[in-house]
């Protein structure tokens, strides 16, 4: 696979692309947000994940990272030092797949590049459902992956409309934590609980709706359907 390691501090580049190399890594190093930019021009669909710091010398690494958006689909992980839920929600919104908090263990890391790919062409293989959802002022149309509240859109990520798709096949239900991440992050991997956390709290503000999904303390998720 390859891979576009953003990364403005060289001696933690060759470090990491050396462990990335010898687990079977194609790694391409950007030194900064417009390197990297010019990197996915010609071939947007060249690299498998992009492993994204947030400290670049020239433009802000979440800038960076919502025009990596507008470029391609690719898998976006964010790495940094920040580990506050608000920053963590701020990259889930510009459409980052996954964040790593600093210092991280190389082993986490690999785990969670692993996940994102394997995420990506699971989705990509996956047939269309070919039906709505209708959850009082929330349509969800599963065909073309879009939500609108109030007839207004609301842009959500791939595991946001994933997230929110599946607690919506079951409006009430209890879905459990694992059963969640089993479903929609296809990894039983714990490491992945903190991430639906961030992915629910992201949901709730996005759909203006905090009451709309239910936290079941100790069990996991459900949401509750608007009165008629």
């Amino acid at each position: 696979m390859r891979l576009l390691l953003v990364e403005d501090d060289d001696h933690v580049a060759a470090a990491l692309s050396a462990v990335l190399s010898r687990h079977g890594f194609e790694v391409r190093h950007a030194r900064n947000g417009e390197e990297a930019l010019q990197a996915l021009v010609p071939d947007p669909a060249g690299f498998g994940v992009v492993l994204l710091d947030l400290g670049l010398p020239d433009q802000d690494g979440y800038e960076v990272c919502g025009k990596i958006r507008k470029r391609t689909t690719t898998p976006v992980i964010m790495v940094t030092a920040r580990a506050d839920v608000r920053s963590r929600i701020h990259g889930l919104n510009l459409g980052a797949d996954d964040y790593v908090v600093k210092p991280y263990d190389t082993g986490e890391l690999l785990a969670r590049i692993h996940a994102v790919s394997r995420r990506t062409v699971q989705e990509e293989a996956a047939p269309a459902s070919e039906h709505e959802v209708l959850l009082g002022d929330v349509v969800i149309d599963l065909p073309t992956r879009q939500v609108t509240v109030e007839g207004a859109a609301v842009q959500l990520t791939r595991k946001e409309f994933d997230l929110l798709a599946l607690l919506a096949q079951r409006p009430g239900v209890v879905f459990r934590r694992e059963q969640i991440i089993s479903e929609v992050w296809r990894t039983s991997w714990e490491g992945t609980g903190r991430t639906l956390e961030v992915h629910v709290a992201s949901l709730r503000s996005k759909l203006r709706m905090p009451a709309l999904i239910e936290t079941v303390r100790g069990v996991g998720y459900r949401l509750v359907a608007p009165a008629a």
